[in-house]
């Protein structure tokens, strides 16, 4: 989960946070700021040993010029390299309902947190108490415009082809609450990076920075290519103001997913999603999905590939520059990764996660889905006798799909 770290007191400035407000800002802030570092001590609530994070609670009765702190928030975060930051109360408001009803119909397969979690999802203030305000970022990620059509080839989401998102998204986060700390003083805080139940999609929505696309996630008129990060805060910053939609009667998206997981416009089951099969789901892939998958072994692209707003898409952050040959490596090449050199080339990655037997078993169907060469052949029969019964179970479906073709 995705934590705040130490907060670093109104006294050490910028110390560490590696950007600056402008003086403008400054200036704006300054005089209520100085006001109140007398009271520094008195407002300083407590330690939590939760993540090493140091949380303050905020006094809301303060002269902070909360208009102008948002303004120097999202100005400072643009220089941290977000593409946008908005901000939303902590309501998702009737999402939630929508998140019941899908998760009663048993949508979200074996992902049981999904379910155990709903509450924190739900109440933000049961998951950091005192929030009142959802600072929501965007951060693009577009490596490149290239797609992988031959099937000899892995494709892999771009997302995952280069570094690790969480920690890039949470570490830029803290350095924006350490300069909001800067300013102000302590406040409480709490940063994320999809790694804890946060409605991020929905804040986004209401922050102004999209609206929920027919694939349901966000969309922008600079595309869906974005990283989401929020920070729930006890700041009563003023909230922005949602965008329209603008999907019209599209339905690029729902048309171009290969497993029909997208059931019904803003409705995905992921039981069938691509996504869902090579990364969340455990044990065996049903053997019905499996040619479904084509060369995909990590996730899957395909509803924002065909998306015409994603032509105005621009090249995302260096951060997430293709790693490891990623994308443009062949099944075979990374079916014979050892687990070690799984574990060291993927180290920072987020595909490291999902651990080398699923890693294999992806491959191995691919490979199946592949071209019947004698080099597949011989790559499939290497890993026929794997210690794993999940990846000989798999070798041997793609073993069988090969001498057919």
């Amino acid at each position: 989960m995705a934590q705040g770290t130490n907060q670093c007191p109104r006294q050490c400035r910028l110390a560490g946070a590696e950007v600056s407000f402008e003086k403008n800002h400054r200036s704006r802030l300054q005089a209520g700021g100085q006001r109140r570092a007398s009271s520094l001590g008195r407002r300083f609530v407590g330690q939590f040993e939760n993540g090493g994070n140091i949380r303050g609670m905020h006094d809301q009765d303060s002269s902070v010029d909360y208009v102008a702190l948002k303004a120097a928030i999202r100005d400072t975060g643009q220089r941290l390299g977000f593409s946008a930051i908005g901000v939303a109360r902590a309501d998702p408001g009737p999402a939630v309902g929508y998140l019941r009803a899908w998760l009663a119909e048993g949508m979200h397969g074996t992902m049981d947190y999904m379910a155990r979690h709903a509450e924190l999802r739900a109440h933000p203030t049961e998951l950091q108490p005192g929030t009142l305000t959802v600072i929501s970022a965007a951060l693009d990620y577009l490596p490149h415009t290239a797609t992988v059509d031959d099937p000899a080839r892995a494709a892999v989401s771009r997302y995952a082809q280069g570094r690790d998102y969480h920690k890039v998204i949470r570490s830029r986060l803290q350095k924006l609450a350490d300069a909001i700390a800067a300013l102000i003083g302590p406040f409480g805080y709490r940063v994320f990076s999809d790694s804890a139940p946060v409605m991020e999609v929905e804040f986004a929505r209401q922050a102004g920075l999209g609206w929920r696309g027919k694939h349901t996630l966000l969309l922008s008129q600079q595309g869906s290519w974005r990283f989401l990060g929020e920070i729930y805060t006890d700041l009563l910053l003023p909230p922005d103001t949602p965008v329209a939609e603008h999907c019209g009667t599209c339905t690029a998206c729902i048309d171009a997913c290969p497993t029909g997981a997208i059931v019904a416009p803003y409705r995905v089951d992921a039981r069938r999603c691509v996504s869902y099969l090579t990364i969340e789901l455990d044990g065996a892939i049903p053997e019905a999905f499996r040619p479904l998958l084509g060369n995909r072994i990590y996730g899957c692209d395909d509803c924002q590939l065909c998306c015409p707003w994603n032509r105005f898409a621009r090249l995302g952050d260096p951060e997430f520059t293709p790693r490891q040959g990623l994308d443009s490596a062949t099944l075979i090449e990374l079916f014979a990764w050892t687990e070690t050199q799984f574990n060291d080339r993927l180290a920072g990655n987020p595909i490291r996660r999902i651990g080398h037997e699923r890693w294999l078993r992806n491959i191995a169907v691919a490979i199946g889905n592949g071209p019947a060469t004698v080099d597949a052949k011989k790559a499939l029969k290497s890993q026929a006798d794997h210690p794993s019964p999940v990846v000989r179970e798999h070798v041997a479906w793609a073993q069988a799909r090969l001498a057919q073709a």
